[in-house]
């Protein structure tokens, strides 16, 4: 053991991220071990230096003038070489020739040194993950499963799959792309901390309204609820806590700039913008937008469910295709929505 593995050890924590420090605790807790299967002898103290490359072992011994235990004894006159004033029962530090420990010993240390590295990367990827936990992070498509449709992805050091059913409907991702999804949540298994991601993810969207809009950023704008259907539309309620500030106006921004630059991260997806209310009433009018309410009606049991009015030329509009408007509505206010035109319903 010379300057070659202190060298190592650095190459090893510039590389993988891995400590020196870290490693050479593995490394001492290794030749500890590596005492034990061949001496019988777990008493030993490891002296490394990586300032001056040098790396010393020395086993504990107890200065007898018999020896019955050659791993924990030593003859007296042997241990007054090392020290002069022994007398027998003292224990002796005895420099070890790390030569000697042979084939077993030397192989018992290694597996516990490629462990700690294994240990190492394990805790330095849960720490990445853990540090982008519900957060947004760019990632780049190392390789997708032909079979699953499953992609891998790099963030920062760390590896993540994206499963098929986390990815959005119709979107290609394709080997090297750069793309943004969400850490729903990181989990320590058998098999080392999994980060769990998604393209998915109503919160997806309300991180990238954080990122592109300055007033979510800072709180004057607040995002009360997101109901999505991922690749095809989302609706986003906003509350302003500055009365000189459009809510929905700062998320749009000048000329859509704001919205259409998610709504290309997003590869299309319509967003609707709408107008938080702590009125029930007012809220659920604005989120059936972009159709024109005329009245809301909450159920008299108390219940969270409502009858709503739409001009009849809205009717189509506010159930929007396949009931998505009126179903995203529902989501995004947590109540039961009842539509009927104008005329009244059909049938009545």
């Amino acid at each position: 053991m010379n300057n070659e593995v202190f060298e190592a050890l650095s190459l090893l924590e510039k590389e993988r991220g891995i400590p020196v420090d870290f490693m050479l605790d593995r490394i001492k807790k290794a030749i500890v071990t590596a005492c034990k299967n061949s001496y019988g002898n777990e008493d030993c103290e490891v002296d490394m230096d990586p300032a001056k490359g040098t790396f010393d072992v020395f086993l504990r011994k107890t200065a007898v003038e018999d020896i019955t235990n050659q791993g924990t004894e030593i003859l007296l006159e042997k241990a007054r070489e090392i020290d002069p004033s022994a007398v027998p029962g003292d224990t002796v530090a005895v420099p070890l020739n790390t030569k000697e420990f042979g084939r077993i010993a030397a192989q018992t240390a290694r597996n516990i040194i490629r462990q700690g590295i294994r240990d190492g990367e394990r805790g330095q990827m849960l720490q990445e993950f853990q540090s982008k936990h519900q957060e947004l992070v760019t990632a780049r498509v190392e390789r997708i499963d032909p079979r699953t449709g499953a992609a891998t992805l790099i963030i920062g050091k760390a590896e993540a799959v994206l499963p098929k059913s986390e990815q959005v409907a119709d979107e290609k991702i394709t080997e090297g792309d750069l793309i943004k999804v969400y850490v729903v949540d990181v989990k320590e298994t058998e098999k080392g901390p999994r980060a769990m991601i998604s393209r998915v993810h109503p919160d997806l969207v309300k991180r990238l309204f954080e990122t592109e809009v300055p007033e979510i950023y800072d709180g004057t704008v607040e995002i009360k609820a997101v109901a999505r259907e991922a690749g095809s539309r989302t609706k986003i309620a906003v509350l302003s806590h500055n009365a000189d500030v459009d809510a929905v106006g700062a998320c749009i921004g000048a000329r859509g700039t704001r919205v259409s630059n998610i709504v290309n991260e997003l590869g299309g997806e319509k967003i609707d913008i709408v107008e938080y209310n702590e009125d029930p009433v007012k809220f659920i009018a604005s989120a059936l937008s972009p159709a024109d309410v005329l009245s809301v009606v909450p159920a008299e049991d108390g219940s969270h469910s409502c009858r709503v009015t739409v001009p009849d030329s809205q009717l189509s509009l506010a159930i929007g295709n396949k009931g998505q408007n009126a179903r995203l509505a529902a989501k995004l206010t947590g109540w039961k929505i009842d539509i009927k035109p104008e005329s009244g319903f059909f049938g009545e």
